[in-house]
């Protein structure tokens, strides 16, 4: 049985990677800074928080890693973890740059100073390359990060590589654009643009407060996205890829769609707040996941309108579940 030690199994990435390891027989450990206080509500909205085995795990913490690895001796290492949201990383630089670089070195190191062969998953993100600019992103595109988040980011990047390339660890990078599930934390635009459609629809009365909805991103599915960082592992030569739908829309269209899919006009019930502008916001940023195609042999299945009926679908049931006053028909999203 392949033993596999997820890091940050408690976000939305985690999640949906536990229960496809699940899926696959992995033997699978999640990792929580301290797994005895954490709620793991994501692992247990998929049905999956008593198959998944617990430990508690400070990845910006040499010694906690190093104690972790040894302890449970995994074939396979997903680092999930660390700082997720770029707005709160112009807030919180210090701690997003010690959460996703040194967190990253931490592991490399201590997969180094194990010397067992354990392939290691880093968790990138579309962030490094800052605004594209209508040109398509690849694997070779220049990086150019333009917050704490992606600057975090970058450099975990390069130390992941600096380690394959020294150490002849077998490491790679997702570079993910954004994708998104009902998992998501309502900080997340996304979420949030959906959650508050759905309380609007249910008759809340009020209104939507956004910053910059002419931004253009390349939304995917979280779920699927997934089965990208499983394929890289199982490769026989480490690499890293880009991974996304190859498609962007603006934030414009993601909003007109959530509430067009709760049959109400998101002009009437939408806002800008100048007060949620970034000091420095990428404008546009498009993918070329072909590699990803022709190496792994994935490719994203869902576009935009399925993400957002999918998370709109979930709000919904999740709001008659909890018993909230006028929550609309799911029948209306189909």
């Amino acid at each position: 049985m392949m033993r596999a030690l997820i890091c940050g199994v408690s976000g939305q990435d985690g999640a949906y990677l536990a229960q496809l390891l699940l899926s696959k027989g992995y033997e699978v450990f999640g990792a929580s800074r301290d797994a005895q206080m954490s709620s793991f509500a994501n692992l247990k909205f998929l049905g999956i928080n008593d198959k998944v085995k617990k430990v508690s795990l400070a990845i910006n913490d040499f010694r906690s890693v190093l104690q972790a690895i040894q302890q449970i001796q995994p074939d396979e290492i997903y680092n999930l973890a660390g700082q997720s949201s770029v707005g709160l990383s112009f807030e919180q630089p210090v701690e997003t740059l010690e959460s996703i670089s040194i967190g990253v070195l931490n592991l490399l190191e201590a997969i180094r100073f194990s010397k067992r062969d354990i392939k290691f998953y880093n968790a990138g993100s579309s962030e490094v390359f800052g605004d594209t600019h209508g040109v398509a992103a690849t694997e070779e595109t220049a990086f150019h990060p333009q917050s704490p988040y992606a600057v975090a980011k970058a450099s975990a990047h390069w130390i992941v590589a600096n380690y394959r390339d020294a150490y002849g660890i077998f490491a790679c990078t997702g570079i993910l654009f954004n994708h998104e599930s009902p998992l998501r934390p309502t900080r997340f635009v996304t979420r949030k643009i959906v959650s508050t459609a759905c309380r609007i629809a249910a008759g809340s009365g009020e209104t939507l407060k956004l910053g910059n909805i002419s931004i253009a991103r390349d939304w995917g599915w979280a779920a699927e996205y997934v089965e990208a960082m499983w394929r890289m592992l199982q490769l026989k030569e480490p690499d890293d890829f880009v991974v996304a739908t190859g498609t962007s829309r603006k934030l414009e269209e993601f909003i007109a769609l959530a509430f067009e899919t709760l049959q109400l006009n998101w002009q009437d019930h939408v806002e800008t707040d100048p007060s949620l502008l970034r000091p420095s916001d990428i404008l546009e940023g498009s993918a070329n996941p072909v590699k990803a195609l022709r190496s792994l042999g994935w490719k994203a299945k869902y576009g935009l309108e399925d993400v957002v009926r999918m998370m709109v679908a979930a709000d919904i049931q999740k709001n008659k579940e909890v018993g909230m006053p006028g929550s609309v028909d799911p029948r209306q999203t189909v």
